[in-house]
This record gives structure tokens, C-alpha cells and sequence, in this order.
């Protein structure tokens, strides 16, 4: 009986890399908002549609069983819910 070893091919390498680097991509914006408290200049209504959006991918990588899926738009779903819990608490009344 022969074992065979699991490789990782160039599909999932591309797959993970853009995972990765999706999920990481809105970390500086998170970083400098909760340092600064500054988020004047930030839009409620992107991160909303975002949430949304990784929110669904998040789902249909649940419906498909793709782990990349399911692991980088969660990840992504928490960050930015984390992005629009700061754009509520540090917003400034007018």
C-alpha cells in the first residue's frame, strides 16, 4: 500500500495568497483608526457592503466546504465588523 503525500498545487497557492492577503489588507486602516481615533474621513456604508459581502462568502464557502473560503472571508467578516464598531464608537456628534 502506497502513501500518497498531499501536495499543494499552484490552485490552492493562489488561493491561499489572495486570502491572505485580502484579509490583511484593511489590518493598517484598523491599526491607525484605533490608535488615532480618527475615522472622519471613513466611510459606515463601504464597511457595511464589505461585512455584507465576506459575510456571503463566508456562506457559500460553508455551502461548498471550501475551508480557504470559509477561513479568510470569516476572518475578513470580524475584521471589518471590528472597522465599523470603532466608525460607531469614535464617531463625533456633529
Amino acid at each position: 500500500m502506497e502513501i500518497q503525500k498531499e501536495t499543494m498545487d499552484i490552485e490552492q497557492l493562489i488561493g491561499y495568497l489572495s486570502g491572505i492577503l485580502t484579509t490583511i489588507a484593511v489590518l493598517p486602516q484598523i491599526i491607525k483608526s484605533w490608535k488615532t481615533k480618527k475615522i472622519a474621513d471613513i466611510s459606515p456604508v463601504m464597511f457595511t457592503i464589505l461585512i455584507l459581502g465576506v459575510g456571503l462568502w463566508t456562506v457559500y464557502g460553508i455551502l461548498k466546504n471550501d475551508i480557504p473560503i470559509i477561513l479568510f472571508n470569516g476572518i475578513s467578516f470580524l475584521l471589518n465588523i471590528s472597522m465599523l464598531v470603532m466608525l460607531i464608537l469614535y464617531k463625533r456628534p456633529k
